[in-house]
């Protein structure tokens, strides 16, 4: 069995807005392990956007605990926060989130100066992840000279560079056309089948089936967790179109 990475205990998340008190997660448990692939799901207002920005140490639960990777992180003050954040976990965003003045060597490279790599070691590193991504040939250009999906792949480049425990990823395929989004998906595929640990939040039904596991929300409560059974891979995404 692969050890527990993530832990959530009776976490809730509340907002106050005026007079009103919005309770954005209501006593959330769950556990995922190391190497697993998971897709949270819901309608709009469920909870699973707050859940993905406190898992990934963006936001702290109003009440129950976080254990990540065996560190309590629900009361970390921010400075704490940030250094979980660069150190454990990578993210990937549907708008990218890239620097568009900085080529995708240089956007990829970024994490590495807050860790305080020199110059060579970054670029190095960078180009060896990019070219991981297939972007090889890409590092010197800027993000206005790449596709949709380079773009999200510089995106990917850039949440690997730190050799993350998790990769989160937050409706990854959401500015994609179809072909595109299946591409990214078969990087996610390939990503996972290395040993990574993937959660992607997504509303597309045939995105989420590309998970091994799907958790839904619904009014900041697990409506369900199962195990997918009829996992998308890329190869039978290839046969259905034939």
């Amino acid at each position: 069995m692969a050890p527990i990475i993530i832990e959530t205990r009776d976490i809730s998340r509340m907002y106050r807005m005026g007079n009103e008190t919005i309770h954005a997660l209501r006593s959330v448990t769950i556990t995922i392990n190391k190497g697993e692939y998971v897709a949270f799901m819901g309608p709009s207002g469920s909870g699973k956007s707050t859940l993905m920005n406190i898992i990934g140490c963006l936001d702290t639960p109003s009440g129950g605990q976080y254990i990540l990777n065996g560190k309590d992180v629900s009361n970390m003050t921010d400075n704490e926060l940030a250094e979980v954040r660069n150190k454990e976990i990578g993210f990937v965003f549907q708008t990218f989130n890239l620097l568009p003045r900085s080529s995708a060597l240089e956007n990829v490279a970024l994490p590495l100066v807050y860790a305080g790599y020199k110059k060579s070691v970054r670029e190095e590193k960078a180009l060896q992840v990019l070219a991981s991504v297939g972007l090889g040939d890409r590092a010197k250009h800027k993000p206005n000279e790449l596709s949709g999906g380079q773009r999200q792949r510089v995106a990917i480049a850039r949440a690997l560079i730190n050799d993350p425990s998790i990769i989160l990823a937050d409706e990854p395929t959401g500015n994609l056309d179809t072909k595109t989004s299946y591409e990214i998906m078969e990087l996610f595929e390939n990503l996972h089948a290395k040993g990574n640990t993937i959660i992607m939040v997504t509303h597309e039904e045939d995105i989420a089936k590309y998970a091994h596991r799907i958790v839904r929300l619904r009014d900041g409560l697990v409506e369900s967790d199962i195990v997918n059974t009829e996992v998308t891979t890329h190869s039978n995404q290839t046969a259905s179109k034939n």
